[in-house]
């Protein structure tokens, strides 16, 4: 079935009010194919869970809801479980039945906002841990070909927030399935500070990966909004990896500036503390929109803003920081 002239305010967590001309929910591959014979000169855009989308205009085309479901252990021996998910499921609800049943290496992924589905897209990360580290293969329809794909790590050429279906083959795949390798025997991954202090207040010094992943979800808790409470897609800018005699130029400066290892000799900075030295921190205009106040990496709603109002605002933020660091930003948000 297809819908027309859908309001997409509830399927954005930036809570934008706009309209798709058709809208349909795909729930498996056979109506996949079905919608797209009926409506094959239609522009396509692809939604999942509406956690990393900007909405600037009515979408004048044919928006496909990912709702594909299921969860399956396909291999299981002693020291993994190869495990496939539906791409529309949640992604941290997925996570959480992991870790039900004791599946570990995605438990630092904890209440990152989405579906599956965009966790290869993007190549999700945080404290330490990317998708590369646990993805096994996705299987994808080809949206003109019209036939069903697999992709195994090599093929996806995983970056930082990065994939071949960012680039490449943007818009050309439809995810309908992930797997992911997942560990028995658990090596955690608490080198981020945050998550080691946060443990020690938990009074737990021998954690598992259910701990973990509580202290994960206490830590983006306390930085982040909530999009159910205000407007948001989570991190609105990539950290920039730059060469590290940007990084001395910054020190001269500000010697406490927060930086990580990054491959090729380079170094990761954090954006958010970018953007707060620019002067962005807790902004708001007009009590509509503006830069959250605990963490200047967040871009929000508060009041029935346009989405061309915080592309706006974007903008010039990251102009400022181009002007006071000699860093372009670049957004992770995908923008239609």
């Amino acid at each position: 079935m297809v819908d027309r002239n859908v309001s997409l305010k509830q399927m954005n967590t930036f809570g934008i009010d706009a309209q798709a001309k058709l809208f349909a929910r795909i729930h498996d591959v056979s109506h996949l194919e079905s919608v797209l014979e009926q409506h094959s000169e239609e522009s396509i855009f692809i939604l999942g869970g509406g956690s990393n989308i900007l909405f600037t205009n009515n979408f004048e085309g044919l928006i496909l809801k990912n709702e594909i479901k299921g969860f399956k252990i396909i291999e299981e021996t002693d020291d993994f479980a190869i495990v496939e998910s539906g791409a529309g499921e949640n992604w941290h609800e997925f996570v959480m039945k992991c870790i039900e049943q004791n599946l570990g290496g995605i438990e630092n992924l904890s209440l990152i906002p989405g579906n599956v589905g965009a966790s290869p897209m993007q190549n999700i990360g945080a404290y330490g841990v990317e998708i590369k580290d646990v993805f096994e293969y996705l299987d994808a329809f080809h949206l003109k070909e019209k036939e069903m794909h697999r992709f195994h790590a090599d093929e996806c050429k995983f970056g930082y927030r990065e994939s071949i279906f960012k680039n490449s083959l943007k818009g050309q795949y439809f995810i309908c399935k992930v797997a992911f390798r997942l560990s028995k025997k658990h090596v955690l991954n608490t080198s981020y500070g945050a998550i080691e202090k946060e443990l020690q207040e938990m009074q737990i010094s021998e954690p598992t990966i259910k701990d973990v992943s509580n202290a994960v979800i206490k830590i983006r808790q306390s930085k982040l909004p909530d999009p159910n409470e205000i407007g948001n897609a989570g991190s609105f800018f990539k950290n920039p990896v730059v060469p590290i005699d940007i990084l001395s130029n910054i020190q001269k400066k500000y010697p406490d500036v927060p930086h990580y290892p990054a491959p090729n000799d380079k170094v990761k900075l954090a954006a958010g503390w970018l953007i707060e030295k620019a002067g962005w921190k807790g902004r708001t205009f007009e009590n509509r929109y503006g830069v959250h106040k605990h963490q200047a990496l967040v871009l929000v709603n508060y009041n029935q803003s346009k989405g061309e109002e915080i592309l706006q605002l974007s903008n010039q933020i990251i102009r400022d920081v181009e002007d006071k660091f000699n860093i372009t930003l670049k957004r992770e948000v995908n923008i239609l």
